[in-house]
């Protein structure tokens, strides 16, 4: 069984945002980047179910500038097989990365596809979905628990009501939730090691795809700046700054 995973290079969530000062996008000029947290924790259950057994082969992607190749080896580090970087200029938009990454899936033929539910960066929630709608695959998102057995893969999913399990025939789609699993460290031996763990470099017209983005970004803003809050000594006075002040009651 071989499995796909999919990662994205994203500003490190501990890094305060900032956006340029003309606008136009987030300013990325001496700024931490790292692997985005959805994606580490699908590298991790691909690793764990190598670990198993389940899996003989964990191939990581990404698509990006060059720079995107020092996640790919924080991926292999983890536990990843092999690496495959497609270079391109920027991050395309969700809809570009799901045919590149339909691209992969023919030529790479894996029996699982596993991705983060969405990334810190854009917040999107799209691609793995508008990879299932491309390759026909069956797609098991928010995956909060999965178990791979018998040439099925049993997905437990986070919904309003509760927990919904869906069984999937392979080949499927798994988008990767924060609750699916706690993503180990990579010791420095496997960091060594990773450096000489394969990686491909190849570019979208090599895939034939075509990444002109459909999306335009019209402005970037912070988000405003909230005022404190305020201690109050007890339930009387809160009931009546609520009443009074903010008028809620």
């Amino acid at each position: 069984m071989k499995i796909l995973v999919a990662v994205k290079r994203v500003i490190d969530y501990n890094v305060k945002v900032r956006v340029k000062a003309d606008q136009s996008d987030v300013d990325l000029n001496n700024v931490k980047m790292a692997l985005n947290p959805f994606c580490e924790i699908a590298v991790e259950e691909a690793v764990r179910l190598k670990e198993k057994g389940t899996a003989e082969e964990v191939v990581v992607v990404s698509i990006g500038p060059k720079a995107c190749q020092e996640q790919i080896r924080t991926a292999l580090a983890l536990g990843a097989d092999r690496g495959i970087h497609i270079e391109a200029d920027t991050t395309p938009d969700s809809l570009a990365v799901a045919k590149l990454l339909k691209a992969v899936v023919a030529d790479e033929q894996p029996d699982l596809v596993i991705l983060g539910k969405q990334s810190i960066d854009s917040d999107n929630n799209q691609t793995g979905q508008m990879l299932g709608a491309l390759t026909g695959m069956p797609q098991g998102t928010f995956a909060s628990e999965v178990v791979v057995n018998d040439g099925k893969v049993d997905v437990t999913r986070e919904v309003d009501g509760g927990l919904q399990t869906v069984r999937l025939t392979l080949p499927a789609i798994v988008t990767t939730d924060l609750r699916l699993n706690e993503p180990r460290y990579a010791s420095l031996p496997n960091i060594m090691k990773a450096k000489r763990k394969p990686l491909d470099v190849k570019t979208p017209a090599d895939l034939g795809v075509d990444t002109a983005s459909n999306v335009r970004l019209l402005k970037a803003e912070p988000p405003a700046e909230r005022s404190a809050g305020v201690r109050v000594a007890d339930v009387a006075e809160l009931v009546e700054k609520l009443k009074n002040e903010a008028k809620v009651l």
